[in-house]
């Protein structure tokens, strides 16, 4: 059974990705999400965001007044999260994560957080719709 989604509305220009994770922790300790559970989905909002906020609306993007909106769902035994920016088009699902270094020495630094969400999360899916992007996270809690 669907219930009507929560939202959080952001100013990307402001302390966002603190104000996200603070109505995320509180949605957790509401609904009493398991420590594994909340950690890994507070990572992948994180990231998620972060990614938002540094890529969506770099100076060459849209011309508009930049809007993020955060809605928390449940769906069943599912947990919901999607992330909405009306910023430039951009599909984190679609690139290849880089390859693994055999050692840390090796490693390239970035590129790893779709890697690291979808380890966390049950779903990680992308769609463009009109002008905004949206993200949608997902885990099963059951």
């Amino acid at each position: 059974m669907s219930h009507q989604p929560e939202t959080l509305d952001l100013n990307p220009a402001t302390d966002a990705v603190t104000r996200a994770l603070q109505w995320l922790e509180e949605i957790g300790e509401r609904e009493g999400w398991p420590p594994k559970l909340a950690f890994g989905l507070t990572l992948s909002v994180d990231e998620a965001l972060t990614n938002v906020l540094s890529y969506a609306f770099a100076p060459a993007g849209p011309a508009h007044v930049p809007a993020v909106r955060l809605s928390y769902a449940r769906d069943g035994a599912d947990i919901v999260i999607e992330i909405a920016d009306n910023g430039v088009p951009y599909d984190p699902t679609a690139s290849a994560p880089p390859a693994l270094a055999d050692n840390i020495e090796d490693a390239d630094i970035g590129g790893h957080g779709v890697r690291l969400m979808r380890h966390y999360l049950d779903e990680l899916r992308y769609e463009r719709r009109g002008e905004w992007n949206h993200l949608r996270l997902a885990v099963h809690s059951a």
